[in-house]
C-alpha cells in the first residue's frame, strides 16, 4: 500500500478531501443555506458529499463511517427521513450522530464521512 498521501480543496486550515492508504476522509460538511428546514440543510450537504466523493472517485456505496452533528436533538425525526432515503440499501456505513451547538448560527446540521477506495 502506498504511503502517499492525496489533499483536495486545501487551504491554510484545512483540506475538504484526503486521501490515504486506500481511505477516503471528507472534512465536515456543514449547508450553505442558513436558517432553512433540517431538510433542505441536510440535503444540501449529502449532494456536496456526493460530489466531493465523486472527485475522490468513488461513490456513497464505499461509506464506512459517517459522524453526524445535531444542533438539537428535535431534528433527529426529521434529519433520518432524508439520510435514509439517501444511503443505498445494504451499504449503511457506522454511524455517529450527537447533539452539539454548531459554529455558525442557522446551521442544524453537520456531517463527516470517510469513504474506502
Amino acid at each position: 500500500m502506498s504511503n502517499e498521501i492525496k489533499r483536495l480543496h486545501t487551504n491554510a486550515r484545512m483540506s475538504q478531501i484526503v486521501i490515504a492508504n486506500g481511505v477516503v476522509y471528507l472534512a465536515g460538511q456543514v449547508p450553505d443555506t442558513a436558517n432553512v428546514s433540517v431538510t433542505q440543510q441536510t440535503t444540501e450537504i449529502l449532494t456536496r458529499i456526493d460530489s466531493l466523493l465523486a472527485q475522490a472517485g468513488v461513490d456513497r456505496t464505499r461509506l464506512l463511517t459517517a459522524n453526524i452533528w445535531l444542533s438539537d436533538a428535535k431534528h433527529f425525526a426529521e434529519f433520518n427521513a432524508v439520510w435514509d432515503a439517501w444511503v443505498p440499501e445494504g451499504h449503511a456505513p457506522t454511524r455517529a450522530c450527537v447533539q452539539s451547538p454548531l459554529m455558525r448560527a442557522g446551521l442544524e446540521v453537520e456531517i463527516a464521512v470517510t469513504a474506502l477506495v
